[in-house]
């Protein structure tokens, strides 16, 4: 996925200058970080499902500007990377990151998540919501991760998936074209996670979900929005996303797998 459809030269300093000065709280962004169907409700969710603890070395992969990422730092005290390919965003997420007073807890690597720039087996619970969707060789993607799961590890996801009707409505928030988008089923996804030796402990068709937070979205954005980030384009990206997800070209699933000890 390219780049250039989630941030262009100069973003960051666009973004920052919209907050203005002083310090910010995981609330006050939430509108503008949960770069994901459900906003901050779906996080708090996942969060909850995945058992996240004080003790936890966390990834978060495709992590945006931070938002999951600093919300569990600091609600529940974990020591959290956000990974993403977007240098643009990872110099937001940083950024962020100091202003939330999470610095010590939090930190931004720009990298691929097709060949993350850690050890085997580094992290206790890998995160990932809306950014699987971006990326093609989901076998790929899924043994990375298990390498860097240690042993009865988890990892929690929050994706969006193809539906039994194609195409889905461009553009989305994740592609402006179909060419940019990489959609595999629940049941091609869920298979390929456990080929890639995860074990299932959680899984939950969260479409309904989405379509209602989907249907609550104001008319005209805030200020404050995922707007900032994807430009005037983004209520049409919503109206699309609404309309795939109505008509079955699209799915969303929340789950939790973890890695076997042995």
């Amino acid at each position: 996925m390219a780049d250039g459809h989630y941030a262009t030269a100069g973003l960051a300093a666009r973004v920052l200058a919209a907050l203005g000065d002083g310090p910010l709280s995981i609330r006050d962004l939430a509108p503008l970080d949960q770069f994901h169907v459900g906003g901050l409700k779906s996080t708090q969710a996942l969060a909850a499902l995945a058992g996240v603890t004080a003790g936890d070395k966390v990834l978060d992969i495709g992590s945006g500007i931070g938002g999951p990422a600093r919300y569990l730092a600091a609600t529940h005290g974990c020591r959290v990377t956000g990974l993403d390919l977007s240098a643009e965003y990872t110099v937001l997420a940083a950024r962020l990151g100091e202003r939330a007073g999470l610095a010590g807890l939090v930190d931004a690597v720009c990298g691929d998540a097709l060949a993350v720039p850690f050890p085997d087996a580094s992290f206790d619970l890998l995160w990932t919501q809306h950014a699987a969707m971006n990326i093609p060789d989901r076998p790929c993607l899924y043994a990375e991760m298990a390498r860097l799961l240690k042993p009865g590890g988890r990892l929690a996801l929050h994706d969006v998936c193809a539906g039994t009707r194609e195409p889905a409505y461009f553009p989305l928030p994740w592609a402006t074209k179909s060419g940019d988008s990489a959609l595999v089923s629940p049941e091609e996804m869920c298979r390929q996670l456990l080929a890639a030796g995860f074990t299932r402990s959680h899984w939950r068709d969260a479409t309904a979900d989405a379509l209602d937070g989907l249907r609550r979205a104001p008319a005209v954005m805030p200020a404050l929005s995922l707007q900032l980030l994807l430009g005037d384009g983004f209520p049409e990206m919503l109206m699309n996303y609404r309309r795939s997800l109505e008509e079955g070209r699209a799915r969303v699933v929340e789950a939790v797998f973890y890695l076997p000890l042995a």
